[in-house]
């Protein structure tokens, strides 16, 4: 970075694309920018003419701040430039995990068309997976309840998105026309315990020896009933487990976004206002329901906005059509007041 100084001038060359103007009439300065990249803070004193004056630039949250004070008058005049934040930083490394179910795909893709804010990684358990999403560079195969195949996907990642769940099957032999209902079971090495617990244990910890920022995990509502139906599908305790994977995120030190799912849709995203709760008060509410596509939104959105950090929140929407579709997410995060 280099800096020349006049008596009236102060001009900054940085290695980007845009330009801005500042004037400043107390102290008669101009500051010129030739790029939005600017780093964290400068500070550079300069003669305006007749009066001595100091001046400081910052940047946050997309904006550069540029701050001058007259020390023989003690006035300050600030001026505050939008700067794209697509220009401000390299793009955030982000790995999915479970990019092959119905809600991790979305998310995927949502960062693979978002590649100017992000580096979209997935991690799938089989080749055949990686294929049926494109066999995308991008794309990891690794089995979650073997933590020594994870190490690849996880290397120098920023952040990451938990989206691995236990999956029930139902057992053979169900006839609906006879009444009654269907039993579940899982797979070997596919129960609750061993992917929701130990599976996403073993990815926090991936994440932690990774160096991570921020990790965003996607739950169920319903865990602080052990009572809950949920818990009786295949005998899984399939909430308890995700609970305690909840539990060991928020005291892992690393910062974390809980975000817990109601009854997950297969609809569009972005056409209804979102509804946050904590410790399960949506159940008992008639709206208890979240497409899979707002889902995702809301986890990409955490990585973006500093309220979603280290904040955990129940997740719904009113019905289409009612109320007004979200889109403040910063201000729906800020809303958030429970940690766990």
């Amino acid at each position: 970075m280099a800096m020349a100084t006049s008596s009236s001038v102060m001009s900054l060359s940085l290695p980007a694309t845009a330009s801005k103007v500042a004037h400043n009439s107390q102290t008669r300065c101009i500051a010129s920018f030739s790029a939005p990249k600017l780093s964290q803070s400068l500070s550079k004193s300069v003669d305006c003419g007749a009066l001595s004056s100091s001046s400081s630039i910052s940047r946050t949250a997309g904006l550069i701040s540029l701050r001058f004070r007259n020390e023989q008058r003690c006035r300050e005049r600030n001026v505050v430039m939008p700067v794209a934040m697509a220009d401000a930083a390299t793009p955030m490394t982000v790995l999915v995990t479970g990019a092959g179910g119905r809600t991790g795909k979305i998310v995927f893709a949502k960062l693979k068309k978002a590649s100017s804010q992000f580096v979209a990684r997935g991690l799938v358990r089989t080749e055949e997976g990686k294929a049926a999403l494109g066999g995308d560079d991008g794309l990891f195969v690794g089995d979650i309840s073997k933590p020594e195949t994870l190490a690849p996907a996880f290397e120098g990642i920023d952040a990451l998105i938990i989206l691995t769940s236990a999956v029930p099957k139902m057992k053979p032999g169900f006839d609906p026309t006879q009444g009654g209902r269907p039993e579940f079971y899982f797979v070997e090495g596919g129960s609750p315990e061993e992917v929701d617990w130990e599976g996403q244990k073993a990815q926090i910890d991936a994440a932690l020896a990774a160096g991570v920022k921020q990790v965003v995990l996607v739950g169920s509502m319903g865990g602080t009933d052990e009572s809950n139906p949920l818990n009786a599908i295949g005998n899984g305790n399939i909430l308890v487990w995700k609970r305690k994977a909840e539990k060991y995120l928020a005291d892992s030190g690393v910062a974390y976004t809980i975000i817990r799912a109601g009854g997950l849709q297969d609809k569009d995203g972005g056409v209804r206002e979102l509804l946050i709760g904590k410790d399960d008060e949506l159940l008992q509410t008639q709206t208890r329901t979240v497409s899979r596509a707002d889902v995702a939104e809301m986890a990409i959105q955490a990585l973006l906005i500093e309220e979603a950090k280290n904040k955990a929140l129940d997740l719904a929407s009113k019905p289409e059509g009612e109320g007004t579709p979200t889109t403040d997410f910063k201000a729906l995060f800020a809303g958030v007041t429970s940690k766990f």
